[in-house]
């Protein structure tokens, strides 16, 4: 398990702190432990992901995390995009699979409820479920994790949520059901962002994040491909980007593994003269699969 210490020296907090969209409990927060270790960081609850950037940036906290893509959603392209244009690295990732859980309080069962809450992509991923409770009204909130706190802090009856079973434990309510997701294979991977670069990765860091552009030529992504097989760094993504200000001009993500850093340099560099605009977001371990 990864733990990170902060990076301003002159800081004597324990822990160093991580901006997470959303509430305590939520998934973020998850993917924040199972990054930092239990307890070995401060999560700082923040509306958006935008704002997230900027508090890195600024050096209002120390670290972000972000989900960045969904294996049933597919990519998040705002926070992509965020990203490009941002002055933010990638230290780290972690994948982390979505279960999804009805939440209320102890002594209520599911005949009971009247209304279940959560963000609308959680709702969603649950509606074959309540299928078998039409008397059930399911209602977006803002938050997996806010939808249980709200009904613990204003001792709401008749209603449940779904979140994560941290959620439950931190707002002390009770798991009606478990795993109520449609899909029991999803997974969201989420990024561990701060505003110094790795300048110097380790040895073992074995996936690299960068953006380019390429010129408007017949098998110019072709070369770059080839190039980059040629230098045994395997391609586990492709995105292309809108380019603001230049319609239907695109930039490329790319995820790029290989045995260490000084093979990703070797890639990276190799297909530097092929490319405009290049960006390296993150030479950083390959992230771990969690199940919570």
């Amino acid at each position: 398990m990864t733990k990170t210490k902060i990076i301003e020296s002159n800081d004597l907090r324990a822990l160093p702190r991580v901006a997470i969209q959303g509430y305590r409990g939520a998934f973020h927060d998850i993917a924040v432990q199972r990054y930092f270790g239990k307890d070995e960081a401060e999560v700082v609850e923040i509306d958006t992901f935008d704002q997230i950037v900027q508090k890195v940036e600024t050096k209002q906290v120390e670290y972000g995390a972000m989900a960045i893509e969904n294996t049933i959603y597919g990519m998040l392209m705002p926070n992509y995009n965020l990203l490009h244009k941002s002055k933010v690295f990638v230290l780290g990732e972690v994948y982390l699979r979505i279960k999804q859980n009805l939440i209320t309080w102890a002594d209520q069962n599911i005949e009971e409820l009247k209304e279940v809450h959560s963000h609308p992509i959680a709702i969603e991923q649950c509606r074959e479920f309540f299928k078998a409770y039409p008397h059930i009204k399911l209602i977006e909130s803002v938050d997996t994790a806010y939808s249980v706190k709200e009904i613990r802090e204003k001792r709401l009856r008749s209603r449940g949520a779904i979140a994560s079973s941290l959620a439950a434990e931190l707002y002390g309510m009770k798991i009606l059901v478990p795993s109520i997701e449609t899909n029991k294979k999803n997974f969201t991977r989420f990024l561990v962002i701060a505003r110094k670069s790795n300048s110097q990765p380790q040895p073992s860091a074995n996936k690299a994040s960068v953006v380019f552009s390429l010129a408007h030529e017949v098998g110019s992504l072709h070369q770059v491909l080839s190039r980059l097989s040629s230098n045994q760094a395997n391609l586990t993504k492709i995105q292309s980007i809108p380019i603001l200000g230049k319609p239907f001009e695109y930039a490329f993500w790319v995820d790029l593994v290989s045995e260490g850093s000084e093979q990703l340099l070797n890639a990276i560099q190799s297909i530097s003269p092929l490319i405009h605009d290049l960006k390296v977001l993150g030479i950083y371990p390959k992230g771990k699969h969690y199940e919570h």
